[in-house]
């Protein structure tokens, strides 16, 4: 008579004769600082549960090479305790311990679910939702390198990226030693272009970031497995061709950086010219200019509108579901911004039409959560400009625009306002009405077609050139646009919530 398969949500310290048909979802080995090794993985049923299990130093050598990650098969026996462990991996209160009666045999289980990953919401990572003591699966496509600290005596090698979410969520994640170095080792391989996705286990959140752990977590970079390659052909498909950017300072940690300056990178391929020189463009031009914002220019369609949850696509009906055209379906649109505003430079004054990841990147939050907190406090007129809006106004920034005689306005692509930035711009590349060079355009190697990729802007919103938000630190504001390379100091990524960004820590991994 056969023993009766148990169900792992069940399982409890009431018995040690516990027999289970699973699938060995993880595997990993934990070294401790005594050099003591053992191993740990997560095993799930056919109900989808799972639950992790520990095999102690003195039965490694017996188990070390039966395990297979992905394996199906029947364990029999084992010892059961509450789930003690710093980092949990699920959320199951117990854990499994081998005993030396335990029994493994592999066996074909065609009810199990295949292996697979349990991502966490980068929006709840941002709100906090997350429990303290839980490692979870993050993936997402990099926008930027914010920091690279090299392998120096007294420190230890870590990478800080920006992940992009496919809502556009932005969080910072910091790859710790041997994961820090294989990104670089991607990323420097000349044979890798266009955009990274990665896919990081057992993650470590906290203060909004997120961080390896130093055992246990895989790292895996653009590989052909269904997760990454899905994620990947979601993301625009100007996106999907981008290589992540560099700030400045990563540059100067990194001999790998490119030998033009973030500066010469801004101006590529664009007209340098003053802000008084705009009235004189007879066809859509891209330039590169200094001013300061001064006011909104308020439009009948207030400051936002309702677009896709992947792109920056208007929506043709901002109450019903819809399948856009980069492929999503769109259950209900967000708001995204879409704020005009005057600035000024001199006696010059120009209409500058800033995009949804210019001004989140700027504000700390989305459109939509900005929106949902009007809404709850009352207010639903799209034409009432709420107070923390007026965070952009009086900044004098460097601005990369897409100027736009028909409608007398300016697009706005990329901006910084780091004042040693805008000083050497508008010193060094600002050309006056009584100059004849007007154009600066050092190309960078690699990067063809720049500009060719970019979509013509109309006046309704319905475009928005630039799709990524990358969070930056509260002073120093700067937005990358396709295929560039651009400059701010990398002293932590803020996150996109309700309040005012800030400067986060880096998370280092705990043994």
């Amino acid at each position: 008579m056969s023993r009766k398969v148990d169900s792992v949500k069940d399982i409890n310290d009431s018995k040690e004769t516990w027999r289970l048909t699973v699938r060995i979802m993880d595997v990993w080995s934990v070294v401790n600082n005594k050099g003591i090794e053992h191993l740990e993985m997560i095993v799930m049923d056919s109900l989808g549960d799972r639950i992790q299990v520990l095999i102690r130093h003195d039965h490694l050598l017996k188990w070390k090479e039966v395990i297979k990650e992905n394996m199906t098969c029947i364990i029999n026996n084992g010892s059961v305790y509450n789930n003690d462990f710093q980092w949990k991996v699920c959320d199951h209160s117990k854990k499994i311990v081998f005993l030396g009666g335990t029994t493994m045999k592999a066996i074909e289980l065609q009810n199990i679910p295949p292996k697979g990953y349990f991502f966490k919401d980068f929006g709840e990572i941002l709100q906090g939702k997350c429990k303290t003591d839980r490692l979870e699966d993050i993936i997402g496509a990099v926008s930027e390198i914010n920091h690279i600290q090299s392998n120096t005596p007294g420190k230890k090698v870590v990478v800080s990226v920006v992940l992009k979410d496919l809502k556009g969520n932005c969080i910072n994640c910091n790859l710790w030693e041997i994961y820090g170095s294989n990104f670089l080792a991607y990323y420097n391989n000349p044979k890798n272009n266009g955009a990274i996705v990665i896919l990081l286990t057992h993650a470590m959140v906290k203060d909004g970031q997120v961080s390896n752990a130093w055992s246990g977590s895989k790292l895996l970079i653009n590989e052909d497995i269904l997760e990454i390659q899905d994620f990947m052909s979601k993301l625009p498909t100007n996106e999907q061709k981008e290589k992540p950017t560099q700030s400045a300072k990563s540059l100067s940690n990194w001999s790998g950086g490119s030998q033009y300056s973030p500066v010469e990178r801004f101006v590529h391929n664009a007209k340098c010219m003053s802000l008084s020189q705009f009235c004189k463009i007879k066809h859509e031009t891209l330039c590169v200019t200094v001013a300061t914002t001064l006011k909104f220019a308020v439009s009948k369609y207030g400051w936002f509108y309702y677009g896709c949850t992947r792109c920056s696509s208007k929506a043709p009906n901002p109450e019903k579901a819809y399948e856009c055209s980069c492929g999503q379906k769109v259950e209900q649109p967000i708001p995204r911004y879409k704020i005009e505003i005057y600035v000024s430079n001199g006696e010059s004054k120009y209409r500058f039409v800033f995009w949804d990841s210019e001004c989140a990147a700027i504000l700390g939050m989305t459109a939509e959560f900005m929106h949902n907190s009007m809404v709850e406090n009352g207010e639903d007129d799209p034409m009432v400009y709420p107070d923390e809006l007026e965070m952009l106004l009086n900044k004098k920034m460097t601005f990369r625009v897409k100027v736009q005689p028909t409608f007398s306005q300016a697009s706005v692509w990329k901006l910084c306002d780091d004042e040693a930035f805008v000083k050497e711009i508008e010193n060094d590349y600002i050309v006056e009405d009584n100059q004849s060079k007007t154009e600066y355009a050092k190309l960078v190697p690699n990067k063809e077609n720049l500009e060719t990729s970019a979509q013509t802007l109309s006046a309704s919103g319905e475009n928005d050139p630039e799709s990524i938000i990358l969070m930056t630190p509260a002073k120093d504001v700067v937005i990358a646009d396709k295929g560039e390379e651009v400059d701010f100091e990398a002293s932590g990524a803020t996150q996109l919530s309700g309040t005012k960004p800030s400067k986060k820590l880096k998370i280092e991994p705990s043994s």
